[in-house]
């Protein structure tokens, strides 16, 4: 785990060297500071050599200036080693995430991904910071006070060493009770990050339904349950404060004591006694110090396993040795396929596919919910790898493609159409980065979303909401096809993508595709029967299989499923999940 969050310092190395290095030159000049303190008394004040007071007074005005250069130094070199850490551990995460295929996204939850690029790392960069500056401070700060308190008196300097054994014996049981509470804690933060998002995302949802209330109480719920956790392991560490407090005018009630009869018998001096009670705060402050950084450090630790978990996993999907970069044409062969999500899985969702399409074919594709159709044309664009059997394009194993070639040349509109931020001339640009605005004005045209955006005040550069929250959900699909057509792909998948606009503008859409675009094979994924009818061939799937392959009138005449859907919808009612003879 740390050699892993170590190799993402890269460039900040030098300021991680550097930070406490500086922090142990600050805690050498004010560990000088006292012994001058003690020769100002000693030597000045009571011998009243006011020479030697200004002298010896100057050199540590120096020393409290060096010293506090090199802290301000220390500090900066710290928050830029820590915050650097912490942007290189976001991009490599970011990074690592767009190489996931779905199976990889599918182990990871999206608000448990969002509390690791944020929540986590944050704690990870505050503790990286608090290693480099207290855990060195603290540290060389409690040794170089041992050192020199016992250079003045090992007698009186052994009551230190009583107190930090005993106060250490403390600190550690604190610790260990309250960071078994803080590691409950963090995974925590994914329950109340998804309540948040399930919130925004679903809020006109939330707000038809009148479900604020209930909302609010989930809400409450995660972030109580937080709260209980952390109140735990707070009021443990509340003790932290009270022993320090304990510990601390003990010592100085002892050395006081103690120092003030040696000082009688000439075995002390003024100013060594007051040496004496600085060293005493700065080794226990030190000692509390070091409490904390291990607190801080254990806190860290659930944080720093969860986002090791996201930079070792890779992606079970890899490009082959000499890949292909070229499809030759938009052909698909399904051999002997079978498919599962989970490799547990009893029965397999794609079992024993076999079809043959021919490049430039338009094939409808039609069954009922649940009776994998998207399953089947995930396969194409190489989402998930098939268990057994063969998925060719363009008379090629897409396993043998590079991934990247592959998934240019076969588009994909998805069932949930995601738009982003931005105009509508920039979420066309997905398809084709360098498109100029006559070609996304034609595939807009084909997609029948010149229609709206024409109408539109600022047209083409109308600003898209995050989720094109500003447009319709017919608009959404246009917008989303026409992108997709900017791709020039092989393959276009139309995965039940209009089945927000009206029959006439479905109708107008298939036509501009089968007549401007006729070289690409189109696959179309519909529930109604009159989105496929006209298609070169239609698929019906059930459960998972192919129930069978034909043209329209063909599956009127053989196919009972598709016959009696057929008059169903003809009828006005019924689909693929409510077969027309039960009705």
């Amino acid at each position: 785990m740390i050699k892993t969050l170590a190799a993402h310092i890269k460039q900040y190395k030098t300021a991680s060297i550097l930070t406490p290095l500086f922090m142990i030159v600050e805690v050498i000049l004010e560990m000088m500071i006292p012994l001058l303190m003690a020769s100002i008394i000693d030597d000045g004040v009571e011998k009243g050599d006011m020479h030697h007071i200004y002298m010896v007074g100057i050199c540590m005005v120096l020393l409290a200036a060096l010293g506090l250069l090199t802290g301000v130094l220390g500090g900066k070199f710290g928050a830029r080693a820590s915050a650097g850490f912490a942007k290189n551990l976001r991009e490599a995460m970011f990074n690592n995430i767009q190489t996931f295929s779905f199976s990889n996204i599918d182990k990871f939850s999206t608000p448990s991904l969002v509390t690791r690029l944020t929540t986590d790392v944050t704690n990870i960069q505050n503790a990286f910071q608090m290693l480099l500056r207290m855990f060195t401070r603290a540290p060389s700060s409690l040794i170089c006070a041992m050192v020199m308190a016992f250079s003045i008196n090992a007698r009186l300097a052994s009551i230190y060493l009583v107190a930090v054994i005993a106060l250490g014996i403390c600190l550690f049981f604190i610790m260990f009770r309250a960071t078994r509470y803080f590691k409950q804690a963090f995974p925590k933060y994914d329950d109340l990050n998804e309540s948040i998002q399930e919130n925004v995302s679903g809020i006109r949802v939330v707000k038809a339904y009148v479900r604020e209330d209930y909302e609010t109480e989930k809400l409450k719920k995660s972030s109580g349950n937080i709260y209980k956790i952390f109140i735990k392991a707070e009021k443990i560490l509340t003790f932290n404060a009270p022993l320090m407090q304990i510990t601390v005018y003990s010592c100085i009630l002892l050395i006081s004591w103690i120092g003030a009869r040696m000082i009688v018998v000439d075995d002390l001096t003024t100013g060594q006694l007051m040496s004496l009670l600085t060293y005493c705060m700065n080794i226990l402050m030190s000692l509390m110090m070091l409490s904390m950084v291990f607190v801080m450090v254990t806190m860290s630790q659930a944080s720093a396993e969860r986002i090791c978990e996201v930079l070792n996993e890779k992606s079970d999907l890899h490009n082959p040795e000499d890949p292909c970069y070229e499809v030759k044409d938009g052909s698909i062969e399904f051999r002997h396929v079978n498919f599962s999500y989970h490799k547990t899985s009893e029965k397999p969702v794609l079992q024993d596919i076999n079809l043959s399409i021919r490049a430039g074919e338009t094939i409808g594709i039609i069954g009922g919910t649940g009776s994998a159709k998207t399953s089947l044309i995930n396969m194409l664009s190489r989402l998930y790898d098939v268990d057994s059997g063969q998925v060719l394009v363009g008379g090629r194993d897409v396993r043998e493609y590079d991934m990247d070639t592959l998934r240019n040349q076969v588009a994909v509109v998805l069932q949930k159409n995601v738009l982003f931020s931005g105009t509508i001339l920039e979420n066309l640009r997905w398809g084709d980065k360098d498109a100029s605005f006559e070609e996304c004005r034609r595939a807009c045209r084909l997609a029948c979303a010149d229609e709206f955006i024409e109408r539109m005040p600022q047209g083409y550069d109308t600003y898209i909401e995050q989720g094109g929250s500003n447009v319709s959900g017919g608009q959404k699909q246009r917008l989303c096809i026409a992108r997709a057509l900017l791709k020039k792909p092989r393959i276009l998948i139309l995965d039940d993508s209009t089945s927000a606009v009206d029959t006439a503008t479905d109708s107008k859409i298939r036509t501009a595709l089968r007549e401007e675009i006729p070289n690409t094979t189109k696959l179309i994924i519909a529930q109604r029967i009159s989105s496929v009818q006209h298609a070169d061939r239609i698929i019906v799937m059930e459960d998972g299989r192919v129930n069978d392959f034909d043209t329209h009138e063909e599956l009127l005449k053989n196919n009972e499923i598709y016959r009696e859907v057929y008059e169903s919808q003809m009828r006005g009612s019924g689909d693929f999940d409510e077969k027309g003879g039960e009705q």
